[in-house]
């Protein structure tokens, strides 16, 4: 009978050890936040998602080289001599098109380590942290301005000048070359004739 009293009055105890906290919070005001209403201030340098702004873009690929996890794919085109691509913020004259601006968040560490070597500040961390989603392709941002056929008709357009300028090239090294020919062929003419 002792045991049956000593095992109650332990059950009870237990009970009111654990309702301790719940009586104290009955009497003090609520300190739950309302999450998606209300939300909690941010530190000031706090690593949340980055953003890139493309029109301060000059596709140098310093970001991408920073990033310890290869989460940032870019890919450029040089732009023709008459395309005008439009100058930066900073007043930085842009000579790349940026056809692929690919941030990976699956696999981003929020390190903040890319945002420090952009020349023009455009990539940068913003204030949003709540982004999950249920596919992971989800989490594969794409920031250039440039649609993938805008982006292969640069590529295009990029080879052809190339392709014409090395023709060019080609035809004046042609010209250069049949023009000594000539005289070459005189001087071997004047050392036979001087041999007789």
């Amino acid at each position: 009978m002792r045991e049956y009293l000593k095992n109650t009055w332990l059950g009870i105890w237990t009970v009111l050890v654990g309702m301790k906290i719940t009586f104290k919070h009955l009497f003090i005001p609520a300190v739950t936040i309302q999450y998606p209403d209300v939300k909690v201030p941010l530190p000031e340098r706090v690593r949340n998602r980055l953003y890139v702004n493309m029109d301060d873009c000059i596709g140098c690929d310093q970001c991408a080289r920073a990033c310890p996890v290869n989460c940032i794919t870019i890919e450029t085109v040089k732009g023709l001599p008459t395309d005008d691509l439009g100058i930066t913020s900073n007043g930085k004259k842009k000579a790349l098109w940026v056809t692929k601006f690919d941030i990976d968040f699956a696999k981003c560490c929020y390190c903040q380590l890319c945002v420090f070597p952009c020349p023009t500040e455009c990539i940068y961390m913003t204030d949003i942290y709540e982004f999950s989603e249920f596919k992971r392709n989800d989490l594969h941002y794409n920031f250039s301005t440039l649609s993938t056929d805008e982006g292969e008709e640069k590529k295009l357009n990029w080879e052809k000048f190339q392709a014409e300028k090395e023709a060019q090239k080609a035809a004046a090294a042609k010209q250069k070359a049949e023009k000594p020919a000539p005289e070459k062929k005189e001087s071997t003419d004047k050392s036979k004739s001087a041999g007789e």
